[in-house]
């Protein structure tokens, strides 16, 4: 099974990395880092970089497709050649999917009008933008497309897909390995259950972010 993870400069590394680790131990899973040109691509951090070893004219026909959110979103979803591609070769994937505000390039390649999906919470204007129903939830599926939650919800999103191309047992079994046990020490993982003032901090800081 091809997998292409799609990095864009300024992503989210738990975006691609965390459905990465899960997705990779499906067997004889061929995983493909692609950028646009190939090379060295740099996380939003600016201190984590990955070179993907693929452009997106080398890779045409992925069976999975995986796109990760991120501050760069917006750059990448305006660029007509990540657009056109993200569209292709969602002709012939078996799943297509994204995280965090990955969903937001598959709106722009016109993949979710009218279609329920989720994203990063604070980008749910612009997830309805692209005609998309936003839902909030972990993952949403409809058919073969699957959008996730923010950043960790990648993990979950893994999980279920690992389980559809290999079964329940394994998927568990993955689980069971990385040791896959939230037990956070706080409730505030969700805009409905943050306290007030925190959810208020982290809405300004995403639209201060925006705006720059």
């Amino acid at each position: 099974m091809q997998i292409a993870i799609f990095l864009y400069d300024n992503f989210t590394a738990l975006d691609c990395i965390g459905p990465y680790e899960v997705l990779s131990r499906l067997p004889a899973a061929d995983v493909r880092f692609v950028s646009v040109d190939g090379g060295v691509v740099r996380a939003d951090t600016r201190a984590l970089a990955v070179a993907t070893e693929y452009s997106i004219d080398q890779v045409t026909a992925p069976d999975l497709l995986l796109i990760p959110g991120g501050p760069g979103d917006e750059a990448a979803a305006a660029d007509p050649r990540v657009r056109e591609w993200v569209a292709k070769v969602h002709e012939t994937t078996r799943w297509t999917t994204s995280v965090c505000t990955g969903s937001l390039i598959l709106g722009a390649a016109g993949l979710l009008q009218g279609v329920d999906a989720t994203s990063h919470w604070a980008s749910y204007d612009r997830l309805r933008s692209y005609g998309a129903n936003p839902v909030a939830e972990r993952f949403v599926r409809v058919g073969k497309i699957i959008t996730a939650a923010g950043v960790s919800a990648g993990i979950d999103m893994g999980l279920y897909l690992l389980a559809q191309e290999g079964g329940e047992d394994l998927a568990q079994a993955i689980q069971l390995a990385i040791e896959y046990d939230p037990q956070p020490p706080f409730d505030s993982g969700a805009p409905s259950k943050a306290p007030a003032h925190i959810l208020e901090l982290m809405t300004a800081y995403f639209a201060e972010a925006r705006a720059s």
